[in-house]
């Protein structure tokens, strides 16, 4: 990706329904460029869909956290099941290096997240844990399934 594909890029992060005119005089490129760039990035896998972004994708809990989770022998299936079934748990991911698994956490006030905390702590095979509070958040790129393509730029 050259300055101009990354310009491309940027401006469909902020606005994945921006029509291929309107994309072109942001950029400064022409239209066919503009097309002939983005069938290129979709081609190379660099761009594999456009999203919409839900007001719940976006939604925030007051208080958010990280628990980043060690886990003893082959448990981590066993406790990724069991955190799914947490109200409080939004995403689990799993990692490699030190911590097993990292659980992003949202509640509505302190005293609810520390009874998530203390509930999470107790399952059995989790072995160790450390949690960060979540400040602010500078920058998300959260969305749902892609729902819009590339072709679908033409018609605009």
């Amino acid at each position: 990706m050259d300055i101009a594909d990354t310009k491309i890029v940027a401006e469909l992060r902020r606005n994945a329904r921006i029509s291929l005119s309107d994309l072109a005089l942001v950029v400064g490129l022409s239209r066919v460029t503009v097309r002939a760039r983005l069938t290129r990035l979709q081609a190379e896998g660099v761009i594999i869909g456009f999203t919409v972004v839900l007001a719940d994708d976006v939604q925030e809990h007051p208080v958010r956290g990280l628990m980043m989770l060690g886990i003893e022998g082959k448990g981590t299936d066993r406790i990724s099941r069991s955190l799914g079934g947490i109200a409080a748990v939004q995403a689990i991911h799993s990692t490699n290096g030190k911590w097993d698994l990292i659980v992003e956490l949202g509640t509505e006030t302190l005293k609810d997240l520390d009874k998530v905390l203390a509930e999470i702590r107790k399952l059995d095979g989790v072995s160790i844990s450390e949690t960060s509070l979540l400040l602010a958040t500078q920058m998300t790129t959260k969305r749902s399934q892609s729902v819009e393509t590339a072709s679908s730029l033409d018609r605009k």
